[in-house]
């Protein structure tokens, strides 16, 4: 293998894993403070739709990740007013949102645009262009170390140095804030916090709407970067990967990085490596495209039970009098 493949490669990694580690340190948040969320899915997929929809209409991508962020929000609300208000079944309110969310954007954009169920393409200011870090362009005959600034860490959407930022940021906000603390706390011993004078309800929703926040980027990125446009079930069963991704992390903020590359870099492997052959037997172009999805399954069936979630995850709370 070519070191100018391996480069590709790793390129393509970091830009599929970019919506995962969004959906996944969402998913973070809302677990940790014990609001089980499938429906990372449905979030994802009607703020990649709104996202687009609202870059094409003004031509600004960032009126278009703002409309993604608020779209996702509002289903998110809808999530925590059913688990958290109503005490209802948190796995079958994120079911729900996945089914109103497939649903919504087909039926929604064939009304506005008459596409099938897509967008019209967005161009110029209607999405993320790539940046590129200051001497990249200078470093790049560098040998080794100059490709690598210049092609990997250089020239992505700010959006995906904003997703790995927010890994530390995640990390200190969880371990290093009185905020963090409580919302560990809330996901752990719920009855303990309300002792203390904290409002469970309340730290509850504001993980599930940070939450809803973080899916509507991914979603916009999804829509506004990676594509240039929406397209019908784009999100194409991501949402699921970040919550494989997020046990297999433990749900820790620096193993969700790890893990969500690992899935983005299968994934990339799927697209590139399409015509190979292992021992003289040709690997069928299939089973590339859906090793992210066998390593899912892999993960779920030998680390579901090994990874401890947290204690109160998944129980709606009801204050004691």
């Amino acid at each position: 293998m070519t070191f100018d493949l391996v480069l590709q490669l790793l390129d393509s990694s970091v830009r599929l894993s970019t919506p995962l580690l969004l959906a996944c340190l969402a998913g973070l948040y809302s677990e940790r403070a014990g609001i089980f969320d499938i429906g990372l899915e449905g979030k994802m997929l009607i703020a990649a739709f709104f996202s687009a929809s609202a870059a094409y209409a003004t031509g600004n991508v960032w009126l278009g990740l703002l409309a993604g962020i608020a779209s996702s929000m509002v289903f998110a609300a809808l999530h925590g007013v059913a688990s958290i208000t109503f005490r209802g079944n948190q796995l079958i309110s994120g079911v729900a949102i996945n089914f109103l969310a497939s649903g919504m954007t087909v039926v929604i954009s064939q009304s506005w645009f008459s596409l099938g169920g897509r967008t019209p393409q967005l161009e110029g200011s209607g999405r993320f262009q790539d940046l590129t870090l200051p001497f990249a362009e200078t470093l790049s005959g560098v040998p080794i170390f100059g490709p690598i600034y210049a092609e990997l860490i250089s020239g992505h959407s700010i959006i995906v140095y904003i997703a790995v930022l927010m890994v530390p940021l995640t990390w200190w906000v969880l371990y290093r804030t009185r905020f963090g603390l409580r919302l560990r706390a809330v996901g752990e011993n719920p009855g303990a916090v309300d002792t203390a004078g904290i409002s469970v309800i309340r730290m509850r929703f504001i993980a599930v709407l940070i939450c809803g926040a973080l899916c509507g980027i991914a979603g916009a990125y999804l829509a506004t970067s990676l594509s240039a446009g929406f397209i019908r079930e784009m999100s194409a069963g991501r949402g699921f990967i970040a919550l494989a991704a997020l046990i297999f992390a433990k749900w820790r903020p620096l193993y969700a990085l790890m893990s969500c590359f690992l899935f983005g870099f299968l994934d990339a492997a799927g697209s590139i490596f399409q015509n190979i052959e292992v021992a003289g037997i040709e690997v069928p172009v299939q089973f590339m495209q859906a090793l992210p999805y066998i390593l899912t399954v892999v993960i779920l069936a030998g680390f579901v039970g090994k990874a401890i979630p947290p204690r109160a995850g998944g129980e709606p709370y009801v204050k004691e009098r």
